[in-house]
């Protein structure tokens, strides 16, 4: 069968972004008032599951590191350090509010070696190579606490180089930034409020298998975030005890604001509105921003009453994490980039068409507000499920001509893998998931053929250029990026 775009009334509506934002305006501005009228609690509910994950500010220590300025060396002698350091210093914390600096200056190894032993809390550090030549920069890389080594440039070039190439060699969580846009160092420094605020995350796993997808304990070591394991009787009693008046709300207002519903019921739909709150009772009980259920094989079977499509479409638009079939390195990794970049994941089963050099992320989970819950949303259809043509689910029509970021966790190897691809258009094809999102890929096609047994078959994608976020934050975490594309 010949594939071919979503169309309405006979026209294409592969969307570009002037015109998904143009269109979606009226919707934007409609959704913003959305939960004004569903209740007190709802609403307290929702703003807890985000508050929750911000936690206390990250302690940075920013180190200066330069030798005495009557020294004649790079920049040159005689130089304004102490300017120099106090405009930076206001910068950054102008600019990442959010983090608590401690600016201090090191002059040689020795002030490191003295500093690295009275830093007991220090969630991490930016060393600034304001000058050159002091071996500072060597010893805090090594201390095994992630480190942002930056280039003030035509300052500090010289150690930069030396030093940032030999911590990657040996292998030292460290991050390098050598530009001359200091909003690069601003998104490599913030990388360190992302990582705070996973080690105060939970993410909650509904399953009635033994084992899990995915380990636990390494989520926990590496990102800090809990995993809490629960069963089905108790999302079933959590759905029992739903507010129906409340869930039924939330059905109309899915209902109103989809292009269309094609297939589900509005009961159906109203099974799915509460479900939706009996994820937010449980998410709010354990005090977790992310949900993540084995939910094919529960409902399957016969111990899920309603699929819980919406509610995590409704949760991913909202800022909080609801992911697909209890798989955790993708929980994870949504959760990952929902607190670094403020744009939810979209967990996938991605078909490869070589004769395109196209990649389809197809899935029955999606949200519609693919640039945060401040931006604007794209339409939508309520579908069912597509392998068992039951229950309700989400066809997104996600906007195209963007370029997105995918990535996926394999836990044991403690690996990210990352390709990326710029969007073309939503494909129509009734077999497999429902919203089919094609975009053609940068880089050998090919090449995305050969990590999928290492990293199975999902992928998360987010809207956006963030490779370089990615790369960052994985280096501070001590994780390795394989590029598959």
């Amino acid at each position: 069968m010949r594939h071919q775009y979503f169309y309405k009334k006979g026209s294409k509506i592969n969307l570009s972004r002037r015109e998904f934002m143009a269109g979606c305006a009226a919707c934007a501005a409609y959704a913003s008032t959305f939960g004004m009228g569903l209740g007190k609690s709802l609403g307290a509910a929702q703003h807890s599951l985000i508050s929750d994950s911000k936690g206390e500010k990250p302690k940075v220590r920013l180190v200066f590191s330069h030798i005495p300025p009557e020294k004649p060396t790079w920049p040159n002698i005689g130089y304004d350090y102490d300017g120099r350091k106090k405009e930076l210093t206001n910068k950054l914390q102008k600019s990442l509010p959010g983090i608590d600096f401690s600016p201090i200056t090191v002059q040689s190894a020795q002030d490191a070696e003295k500093l690295l032993q009275s830093d007991g809390d220090t969630d991490g550090y930016v060393v600034y190579l304001v000058g050159i030549w002091t071996g500072a920069a060597r010893k805090i890389a090594a201390s095994g606490k992630p480190t942002i080594l930056v280039d003030d440039l035509y300052a500090g070039s010289g150690e930069f180089l030396i030093e940032y190439a030999r911590a990657l060699r040996e292998g030292h969580r460290v991050a390098g930034v050598s530009s001359s846009r200091f909003e690069d160092v601003v998104e490599a420094v913030g990388c360190f409020e992302c990582i705070k605020k996973l080690r105060s995350c939970t993410i909650l796993d509904v399953t009635d298998s033994e084992g899990f997808w995915g380990d636990p304990n390494v989520i926990k070591e590496v990102f800090g975030t809990e995993v809490r394991k629960i069963n089905s009787p108790e999302i079933n009693e959590a759905y029992k005890k739903a507010d129906r008046v409340q869930g039924d709300r939330w059905a109309k207002q899915w209902i109103q604001n989809a292009q269309k519903v094609v297939e589900p019921t509005h009961e159906e739909i109203k099974r799915s509105g509460a479900m939706y709150i009996a994820l937010l009772d449980l998410l709010s009980r354990y005090k977790a921003q992310a949900i993540t259920i084995d939910c094919l094989s529960l409902f399957y079977g016969g111990k899920l009453p309603a699929y819980p499509c919406l509610g995590f479409f409704q949760l991913n638009n909202d800022g909080s994490v609801g992911a697909c079939e209890g798989d955790l390195p993708s929980t994870m990794m949504m959760l990952l980039m929902t607190n670094l970049v403020g744009r939810p994941g979209y967990i996938s089963d991605p078909v490869i068409d070589t004769s395109t050099n196209q990649i389809i992320y197809a899935h029955c989970v999606a949200s519609n507000k693919v640039f945060g819950p401040e931006g604007p949303s794209n339409p939508y259809l309520i579908r069912n499920h597509s392998e068992d043509r039951k229950g309700a689910a989400v066809q997104s029509l996600m906007p195209a001509g963007e370029l997105t970021t995918s990535i996926e966790l394999n836990t044991d190897r403690k690996e990210i893998v990352m390709h990326q691809a710029t969007t073309v258009g939503n494909i129509e094809e009734d077999k497999a998931c429902r919203t089919k999102l094609a975009a053609e890929i940068k880089g050998d096609i090919d090449k995305l053929m050969t990590e999928w047994d290492r990293f199975g078959w999902h992928r998360v994608t987010v809207f956006g250029d963030h490779k370089k976020a990615v790369e960052i934050i994985s280096a501070l975490l001590g994780i390795k990026i394989v590029r598959e594309a």
